[in-house]
C-alpha cells in the first residue's frame, strides 16, 4: 500500500477559517444578550448562540473537507453520521453555555466536555467518509487536536460571560476561528490515507457526494449569517426603543421635578448616602429659609442641638436604610433659629444592584394640628376632671349631710347637758366644753365638704373685698419669718360673695401659703379687675389674689390640688378640704379658681368673684348675739325630721326654750298629728326626707292651717325653686341660740307682714 499524496485547496481554507470566525463572533455575541436576558429569552438567546458556535464549527470542518483532497479517491459521505457530526457541537455548546451561565465556576469542566465534543464531531465527520482507502490517525496529532479544542472551548466559555465590547468580540471571535480551524487541520495533518482494492462504497447503501455537501454548507453558514444579522436588527430595534424610554424618562422626570418643585406645603429633598443635602424643592426653600448654600451640608443642620446631641439625624438614615422608611414627628429648626414642630419621612433610594444611592426626605409643617390637638387634649382632660368632680361633690355632700345631721344632734344634747350639770364640778365642765369644740370643728369641717360639693348655704351680699381683707389683720398674723403684704388699687368694684366664706377661703389660701414656705417668706394678698376670657360675655370680675414665695408644686400636684381630701401635709396636718373648699364657694358665687405655680417660684391663687350690680345693697353686719334665754313667749310647735337623733335633740332644746313640742317622722305623720292638733304656732322641718319633703310639707300645711309659720332645717343650698323655696331657713347643724333666732325671726315677719304673706317667696 502507498500513502497519497494530500492536497488542499487554499480558497476553500481561507473561506473555513472566515466562516469559523464569523461563527465564533456570532456565538459570543449571543451571549452577552443570554446573559442579560432572563425566562424564554435567554433559553431563546442560548439555542441561538449555540446553533451558532456548533454550527459554524461543522461548517468550517466539512469546508475544510471540500478543500482537501486526493488524487485517485473519489470521497463521499454517510447522511445519518454527517447530520450526527452536526448535531454534537451544537448540543454541547449549549449545555456548556447553560452550565457555565448558571455555575461559573463550572468553566474548566464545561470547556474540557465542549472541547471533547468538538473532537467528536470532527472525528463522526471523518467516520462518515466513503472512499477506497482506510484511514490512520497519529497519535500526537490527534492530541494535539484535542488540546486545541478544549483550549478554545475554555477561552470561548470564559469570553462568553465577560463584559466585552464589540471591537473585544471582534478580535475574539477572530482568535477563536482560527484557533479552531488550528484544530481541524492538526487533525488532518496526522490522518493518513491507505489506498484499497474495496469499492468506494458498498451497495445499497446511500452517500451524499460533495456537490449536495457544498449545498448544506451553504444553508449553514446562511442560517449562522442569518442568526447575526437578526440580532444585528434587533440590536437596531433595541437601542431605538431604549432612546425612546429614554426620552419617556427624561419627559416623565420632568414632569416629576416640575411637580415636587410646585409643593409649595412640603418640603422635599434628595439626600445622598452620607445625608448631605443634594437638591431640593420650593417648599423646603420656603419651609426651612435656606438657600442654594445648604447644597453640599449635612441635613442634621435642620434638628435641635438637643437631637444632634442624642445622635438622632443619624439614627433616622440608618433605620431608613434597614426598614426602607423611617417616620417621625419632632421639633424642626429653620433658618433664623425659630422652631416648628414637623412631621418627617425619609425613605431609602436605591440603585439597579439594590445599593444605598441616597435618601428621599419629606418635612411637613403640623404646628397648627399640634396646637389642635393639644387644646383637645386640654378638653378633654377638663371635661373628665369635672365630671370626677362632680361625681365626688355629689358623694361629699351627702356624708356632708348625713354628718350635719349627727353634729346637730351632738351639739343640741351637749348644750343641754351643760346647762344641767352641777356648778361645782370644774374639770367635768372643761370635758364637756371640749366636746363642744370638737363638735364645731366637725361642723366646720363639713361645712368645707358643703362648700366643695357646692351645696352649702350661701347668703351673698355685695362686699368690699379691700375692707374685708383689711379687717382680717388679726387672723392674717403667723410666725415672724412670714410676712403678709396687700396689694389694692385705689378703686376696686364691689363683688357679690358670702363675706364669710370669703373670709374662710381667704384664711385657708393664707394658712396653705404659710405651710408652703416653711423657712420664712412673703405672703402677697392683692386684687385685680378683669374681664371674662371666653369672648363669649362682657362680664366683669374682681379676681383676689393669694401669692407666696415658696416650694410651689409641679404640675401633677397642680392637677390634683383642688381634689377633695388631696393633700401634700402630711398625715394629720391637713384635711384636703381647704381648696376644694374655696374652689366650691367660687363656683357657687359666679366665679372660679385659678391655680398657677412652678417648682421653686411659689404658688398664686386667683379666685375670680362677679362684680355687684350697682343696685345691690350692701350687707348689715349682725350683732353679737345675746346669751340664750328662754323664750319670751310659748310657742306649740311641730318638729318634723326622718332623723331620730336630731328629732329628739330639737325638741329638747324647744322644750327647754319653754315651748310645746309635738315631733313627727315623716311628713305624712307631720298632717295627721296636724289634723289632730287644735293649735300650732311653728312647723319646725327638715327638707330632706323620704317620701315627702320639706317643701311638699310645707304647701300642704299651708293649705291646712294658713296661719302657721313653718322654719326649713337644712344644709343644702340646691332647693328646688317653687313657690315655698323662699322659707325662712335653719342652717344644720345648729345649737340652741341658733334655733332661737330663727324662732324670733320667723314669728317677727309673720307678725309684721301678716300670715298670709309669710308663706310667699320673699322679695329680693
Amino acid at each position: 500500500m502507498h500513502h497519497h499524496a494530500v492536497f488542499h485547496d487554499l480558497v476553500l481554507v481561507a473561506l473555513s477559517i472566515l466562516i469559523a470566525a464569523l461563527a465564533s463572533y456570532t456565538a459570543l455575541d449571543l451571549a452577552t444578550r443570554m446573559r442579560a436576558a432572563s425566562g424564554r429569552a435567554r433559553r431563546s438567546w442560548l439555542l441561538a448562540a449555540a446553533i451558532a458556535m456548533g454550527g459554524g464549527i461543522w461548517s468550517m470542518h466539512f469546508v475544510g473537507m471540500l478543500a482537501f483532497s486526493q488524487p485517485g479517491l473519489e470521497i463521499s459521505y454517510d447522511p445519518f453520521l454527517t447530520l450526527l457530526s452536526l448535531a454534537i457541537p451544537i448540543v454541547v455548546a449549549a449545555a456548556a453555555f447553560a452550565v457555565v451561565a448558571g455555575r461559573p465556576q463550572a468553566l474548566l469542566v464545561s470547556g474540557f466536555a465542549m472541547g471533547l465534543g468538538i473532537s467528536g464531531m470532527h472525528y463522526t465527520g471523518m467516520a462518515a467518509m466513503r472512499m477506497a482507502a482506510i484511514t490512520e490517525y497519529e497519535s500526537r496529532w490527534v492530541v494535539l487536536s484535542i488540546l486545541i479544542a478544549i483550549s478554545a472551548s475554555v477561552v470561548a466559555l470564559w469570553l462568553a460571560f465577560r463584559n466585552t465590547s464589540a471591537v473585544q468580540r471582534l478580535f475574539a471571535g477572530l482568535v477563536m476561528g482560527l484557533a479552531i480551524s488550528g484544530m481541524h487541520y492538526a487533525a488532518m495533518q496526522g490522518v493518513m490515507f491507505l489506498p484499497t482494492t474495496a469499492a468506494a462504497q458498498e451497495a445499497g447503501h446511500l452517500a451524499v457526494g460533495q456537490a449536495p455537501l457544498a449545498f448544506l454548507l451553504a444553508g449553514i453558514t446562511i442560517l449562522i449569517l442569518s442568526i447575526g444579522i437578526a440580532a444585528a436588527v434587533y440590536d437596531r430595534a433595541s437601542a431605538e426603543r431604549a432612546q425612546y424610554e429614554a426620552d419617556t424618562l427624561r419627559r416623565s422626570e420632568e414632569r416629576f421635578r416640575l411637580l415636587v418643585e410646585g409643593i409649595a406645603d412640603h418640603a422635599i429633598f434628595m439626600l445622598d448616602p452620607d445625608g448631605r443635602v443634594g437638591n431640593w424643592n420650593l417648599g423646603a426653600r420656603r419651609l426651612m429659609g435656606y438657600g442654594d448654600d445648604i447644597v453640599g451640608t449635612s441635613y442634621s443642620i435642620f434638628h435641635t442641638e438637643e437631637d444632634r446631641a442624642a445622635g438622632a439625624p443619624g439614627r433616622g438614615l440608618v433605620d431608613a436604610e434597614r426598614d426602607g422608611k423611617f417616620a417621625i414627628e419632632g421639633w424642626r429648626v429653620r433658618k433664623d433659629g425659630s422652631r416648628f414642630w414637623a412631621e418627617a419621612a425619609i425613605v431609602a433610594v436605591r440603585n439597579e444592584s439594590g445599593a444605598i444611592a441616597g435618601f428621599a426626605k419629606i418635612v411637613r409643617d403640623v404646628s397648627e394640628r399640634r396646637r389642635a390637638q393639644e387644646a383637645l387634649d386640654r378638653a378633654r382632660e377638663a371635661l373628665m376632671m369635672s365630671q370626677k368632680m362632680e361625681t365626688i361633690g355629689q358623694l361629699t355632700g351627702g356624708v356632708a349631710h348625713d354628718f350635719n345631721n349627727l353634729l346637730a344632734a351632738v351639739l343640741g344634747s351637749l348644750e343641754l347637758l351643760k346647762k344641767r350639770l352641777p356648778p361645782g364640778d370644774p374639770k367635768i365642765q372643761r370635758l364637756v366644753e371640749n366636746a363642744m369644740q370638737g363638735a364645731v370643728r366637725g361642723a366646720s369641717l363639713t361645712q368645707r365638704m358643703l362648700a366643695f360639693a357646692r351645696k352649702q348655704d350661701l347668703r351673698p351680699a355685695v362686699v368690699d373685698v379691700r375692707d374685708l381683707v383689711r379687717g382680717m389683720a388679726s387672723l392674717l398674723k403667723f410666725e415672724p419669718g412670714i410676712r403678709v403684704e396687700t396689694l389694692f388699687p385705689m378703686h376696686l368694684p364691689k363683688v357679690t360673695v358670702d363675706a364669710n366664706q370669703l373670709e374662710l377661703a381667704v384664711l385657708n389660701l393664707a394658712v396653705n401659703a404659710r405651710d408652703a414656705m416653711p423657712d420664712g417668706g412673703l405672703i402677697t394678698i392683692a386684687a385685680r379687675e378683669e374681664q371674662d376670657g371666653s369672648g363669649r360675655s362682657t362680664s366683669g370680675y374682681v379676681a383676689l389674689s393669694v401669692s407666696d414665695t415658696g416650694c410651689g408644686m409641679d404640675d401633677e400636684i397642680l392637677r390634683h390640688a383642688q381634689e377633695p381630701f388631696f393633700t401634700t401635709k402630711g398625715v394629720g396636718k391637713g384635711t384636703g378640704l381647704g381648696l376644694s373648699m374655696v374652689h366650691g364657694l367660687a363656683e357657687q358665687s359666679g366665679g372660679r379658681l385659678v391655680l398657677k405655680s412652678r417648682p421653686g417660684e411659689g404658688t398664686t391663687a386667683d379666685i375670680w368673684l362677679p362684680i355687684a350690680e350697682e343696685t345691690a345693697a350692701p350687707e348689715l353686719r349682725a350683732e353679737a348675739p345675746a346669751p340664750v334665754a328662754r323664750a319670751s313667749r310659748q310657742l306649740s310647735v311641730l318638729v318634723v325630721d326622718d332623723d331620730l337623733l336630731v328629732l329628739e335633740n330639737t325638741a329638747a332644746m324647744l322644750e327647754d326654750l319653754g315651748h310645746i313640742v309635738v315631733e313627727a317622722r315623716s311628713g305624712d305623720e307631720a298632717l295627721a298629728l296636724l289634723r289632730r292638733t287644735r293649735t300650732v304656732d311653728l312647723v319646725v322641718t327638715d327638707y330632706a326626707m323620704p317620701g315627702m319633703t320639706g317643701l311638699q310639707l310645707a304647701s300642704a300645711v299651708a293649705a291646712e292651717r294658713p296661719e302657721a309659720v313653718i322654719l326649713l332645717s337644712t344644709g343644702y343650698a340646691d332647693i328646688p325653686s317653687d313657690a315655698r323655696s323662699s322659707l325662712p331657713r335653719l342652717s344644720k347643724p345648729f345649737d340652741q341660740a341658733a334655733l332661737a333666732r330663727a324662732i324670733e325671726a320667723a314669728m317677727d315677719e309673720q307678725e309684721a307682714t301678716g300670715s298670709i304673706v309669710a308663706f310667699r317667696p320673699k322679695s329680693a
